[in-house]
């Protein structure tokens, strides 16, 4: 059962948009890659700031080597903390991501380029609310494999 926005608090609503954008950033980050696309319009979506910057440069390094990213890493990402507590304008997730399914090729003749397979992994982000009252991821930082 599906509870109405209208009765969920605003702390609430806040990390359920939250959220939504956190998992919206790595679904067209996984598009993207798919085509190394670095330039692709959709990864500002869910995306500004560092956080964009940080995901257009690995696009665009993964473009300049010649790679491709085939499959979609996992992510299970929870809220860690919101600011101000009652009605909250940033949200700090914690995300237990697994990329083992989500690999380089190389573009050119589809060979993969790394056959050792990713892992699971911290990622911590940082999301805020916009202006216009849409949610961004802002900032995020990759841990190594093995941090959760």
């Amino acid at each position: 059962m599906t509870v109405p926005t209208a009765s969920l608090t605003p702390t609430d609503q806040a990390k359920n948009s939250a959220l939504a954008a956190y998992q919206g950033m790595w679904q067209d980050f996984a598009v993207a890659g798919v085509t190394s696309d670095w330039q692709s319009a959709t990864l500002g979506r869910h995306a500004t700031g560092t956080a964009l910057t940080n995901l257009t440069r690995g696009l665009y390094g993964d473009h300049y080597n010649g790679l491709v990213t085939k499959g979609e890493a996992t992510h299970d990402a929870e809220v860690v903390s919101a600011e101000p507590e009652d009605n909250p304008t940033k949200i700090v997730v914690a995300d237990c991501s697994d990329s083992t399914k989500a690999l380089k090729y190389r573009a050119d003749d589809g060979q993969l380029a790394d056959s050792t397979p990713g892992g699971r992994r911290l990622i911590n982000g940082q999301v805020e609310q916009q202006g216009d009252k849409s949610w961004k991821v802002t900032d995020f930082a990759v841990h190594e494999v093995g941090t959760c």
